[in-house]
């Protein structure tokens, strides 16, 4: 396993995230499990007893057992165009039906689907895998790919695919004037540590759409000592916030009672760094009440406090926040 996995996955986007808008496109062949499956955001599962008409049913991706030469493959359409900076194949809760070895490809196709005139470029060389194990893996290509195709030697099963990536945007093409959420997950806003997450991961606050249930959000443990919990966020491109929104669905009995936001410029450091640096940031959105289960919108509270990097958001004093949308200019300096 490569040590690599906390840095890119806290630094990048999971471009192959079925949420986020990837889909797994064509399979030589998926018989016990569904190529869509692999893509699923939540950990895999394992259902004690559960079978279908083809066997046990299986939480990722299972091709049947391949009598004949060959190795079976799927193809992935990425969430959006991006640079891939790491790459990991979990065979959680696969064990003897696992795939022995895998490698990935990628390409850029525009619109549709991949054909047989694409080219496709290596990025990950063929790696033996473990049963029930994460393997992550460090990507160095600096191309700019919208589809990967995963093959497996020769068949079995792969739980999940992450495909760790920096999206593709235009920064330059919009205008001066014109919002765009700087948060956004899609654009390349990454929530990058917390306090804690007990309940739901610090990701889904920056998912498209609004939550599917209280499970779909950032949700701390109910806290028993004096202070406050927090996540701090990398935007997608600096710039400066003139709107900011809230949402607690799903959150009714277990909602922050208020949320305050501090932003700043940061031109280097480590993740490990910004929790005490975050501390003393400009307030750039004061402590404002929250209620349950509603989408709060800021516009006048909030501060002109220029050009931001990074945000720091604190929920007093615990509790649960769905969805984080901070609109803004994208900064051109």
């Amino acid at each position: 396993m490569n040590d690599n996995k906390t840095d890119f996955s806290q630094h990048w986007v999971n471009l192959g995230s079925a949420r986020l808008g990837a889909a797994a496109v064509a399979c030589s062949d998926d018989f016990f499990a569904a190529m869509h499956r692999m893509l699923k955001d939540r950990p895999p599962v394992w259902k004690e007893g559960k079978y279908d008409d083809n066997g046990k049913w299986m939480d990722g991706w299972e091709s049947r057992r391949k009598r004949g030469p060959g190795n079976d493959w799927c193809i992935v359409r990425l969430a959006r165009p991006g640079v891939i900076h790491g790459i990991e194949i979990q065979t959680t809760h696969f064990t003897g039906n696992y795939a022995p070895a895998a490698s990935v490809e990628a390409c850029y196709h525009e619109s549709g689907e991949p054909g047989d005139n694409d080219q496709w470029v290596e990025i990950l060389a063929r790696h033996d895998l473990q049963g029930d194990s994460e393997h992550a893996f460090g990507i160095s290509h600096t191309g700019v790919f919208t589809h990967v195709r995963l093959t497996i030697y020769p068949d079995g099963g792969i739980a999940r695919l992450r495909v760790y990536a920096e999206p593709r945007v235009d920064w330059a093409a919009i205008g001066e004037n014109e919002l765009v959420d700087l948060a956004a997950a899609l654009n390349g806003g990454v929530a990058l540590t917390c306090n804690d997450q007990h309940f739901g991961d610090i990701r889904n606050l920056l998912a498209p759409g609004r939550g599917l249930n209280m499970g779909d959000g950032w949700e701390t443990r109910r806290r028993r000592e004096p202070g406050y919990d927090w996540v701090i966020i990398a935007l997608a491109h600096p710039g400066r916030i003139h709107q900011i929104e809230i949402d607690t669905a799903h959150f009714k009995g277990n909602y922050p009672d208020r949320c305050e936001i501090r932003g700043a410029m940061v031109r280097a450091a480590t993740v490990a760094s910004l929790p005490r640096r975050s501390e003393d940031w400009q307030v750039l959105l004061p402590a404002s009440k929250l209620e349950a289960d509603q989408v709060h919108h800021f516009e006048k509270s909030v501060t002109d406090i220029g050009a931001i990097s990074h945000v720091r958001v604190n929920i007093f004093p615990d509790g649960g926040i769905s969805r984080l949308r901070l609109f803004g200019t994208v900064d051109t300096i």
